[in-house]
């Protein structure tokens, strides 16, 4: 099947990292699956959330907050403090990256700190939740191992990395990283996260006033699970080529 970009139905869109695009974080990624393109900013405190202290909680917490720029889409989108308000989709996708993290990190481990991930949207083109958590976890891994060089922590955190794609099905086909024309056409939309020991942590999906079958279910994971492979083996490149030990 030849896709609206010429793609076949199991091609990824060009994938790029570029790391130190904020000097001030611990470790930043922008991260470009075809169009879309996302900055991924990862802060540590030393402190813990009020929650964890009151309860007894050991350990560290990590916890995600993700934005679209004004400019990242084709309308201009209102910032959400002109509305006063997070909105629910934002809300959605920051506590999916959170949760998509959390799998990665040994929060007992990270000991008393916070690991804060903040992922805004440059340029939405399809795929920004699943292109924030694939560049998030790589900026996790530069910072963690930032503090361990640091002599602040034992030993990184990280016991693995994260990916994420999204999948769908169009004109009766099973297609893998949908850009925004496929998004709007497809008649099943899914995302789906795994670590690298293929794993699944989330898979979110359903109809768009439609129904699929088990075959094309079955098709989307195997699709996914092949994407996500090759997210990670990206990920894994970049971590060697700062000779960084990857986590596993």
């Amino acid at each position: 099947m030849s896709r609206i970009d010429g793609r076949t139905s199991d091609q990824l869109r060009p994938v790029a990292f570029e790391l130190g695009i904020a000097p001030y974080a611990g470790g930043s990624v922008l991260v470009a699956m075809g169009n879309t393109r996302v900055i991924c900013g990862v802060t540590i405190e030393e402190n813990v959330p009020r929650w964890m202290k009151e309860q007894g909680v050991t350990g560290g917490w990590l916890t995600a907050e993700y934005s679209m720029l004004p400019y990242s889409t084709q309308t201009r989108k209102p910032r959400d403090i002109t509305r006063g308000r997070i909105d629910g989709r934002s809300m959605e996708i920051q506590r999916l990256i959170g949760r998509s993290l959390r799998t990665a990190v040994d929060l007992e481990k990270l000991g008393p700190h916070t690991i804060w991930v903040d992922c805004d949207v440059l340029q939405a083109d399809g795929g920004t939740r699943t292109a924030a958590i694939t560049g998030a976890s790589l900026a996790v891994a530069i910072a963690c191992r930032k503090l361990a060089k640091e002599k602040k922590l034992d030993a990184p955190p990280v016991r693995k990395l994260v990916a994420a794609v999204s999948a769908g099905v169009l004109d009766g086909n099973a297609i893998v990283d949908l850009n925004y024309e496929e998004d709007k056409l497809v008649t099943v939309d899914f995302n789906l996260v795994a670590t690298e020991d293929s794993e699944f942590v989330e898979v979110q999906g359903s109809g768009e006033e439609a129904t699929f079958a088990q075959a094309q279910l079955d098709e989307m994971l195997m699709l996914a699970r092949k994407g996500i492979a090759e997210l990670i083996a990206a990920q894994r490149a970049v971590l060697a080529r700062l000779m960084v030990t990857p986590p596993g």
